[in-house]
């Protein structure tokens, strides 16, 4: 049974995926990492799929995709934030109706947070080069502990001052799904995002397929 979004007044968005068209800049530093191990790229559209739980998953799964990492994936990270970071906003930008919908939620009188597997630098720079981080009271990197643990979703919810019963996470994958759920929180996710399951067949409480539908479905 879906969980109602009456009372809500804080709301936590996950990044990459959710908010911003990222898997571009993304699958770009990966492919450019699996060139330099003489790999071939594994291309975005397929690449989409294997974004969420941050920088050392999305190498791994990319490696796995190409034949197997070529040693251990903690010596391949570094050289992938190193490649990515050089190119954060090349291509990135926000989905349609993401400003629109996030200045409607403050100007309703929502506390925002983002909470996301993204470094946390990586995460600044983005949300600061987009023009986003004024809509934002509270920002949680993937420095920590990551999602689909709910600490995260936890220590966002306590820096916004807010109660997992008066709080909703909108998100895009499994990841946010189980770390909303373990956190106490409804979820709506949205169907465009980077997950290999349909985000129809996962579960949440609610789908979206324009961020502009969210403003609509937490009205007070």
């Amino acid at each position: 049974m879906s969980q109602p979004l009456n009372g809500i007044r804080s709301i936590l968005f996950d990044l990459d995926g959710t908010l911003v068209d990222s898997a571009p800049d993304l699958v770009g530093a990966l492919d450019a990492l699996l060139g330099e191990h003489g790999r071939a790229p594994v291309g975005e559209p397929q690449g989409r799929t294997m974004i969420g739980e941050g920088a050392a998953r999305l190498v791994e799964r990319g490696f796995a995709a190409r034949g197997g990492l070529p040693g251990p994936v903690g010596g391949l990270v570094p050289r992938f934030v190193e490649l990515y970071e050089s190119r954060l906003t090349r291509v990135t930008r926000p989905f349609d109706g993401a400003v629109e919908a996030l200045s409607a939620l403050r100007a309703d009188g929502f506390e925002l947070g983002i909470c996301t597997n993204k470094p946390d630098r990586a995460t600044h720079r983005i949300l600061g080069e987009l023009g986003l981080s004024g809509f934002f009271s509270a920002v949680v990197g993937g420095d920590g502990v990551r999602k689909p643990d709910p600490d995260p979703v936890l220590r966002c919810l306590a820096a916004l001052g807010g109660t997992a019963r008066a709080a909703a996470f909108v998100g895009d994958s499994p990841v946010d799904l189980a770390a909303a759920r373990a956190a106490g929180l409804p979820v709506i996710l949205v169907s465009f995002g980077y997950t290999a399951v349909p985000a129809r067949d996962l579960g949440a409480d609610h789908v979206v397929d324009s961020l502009s539908e969210i403003p609509r479905l937490v009205a007070r």
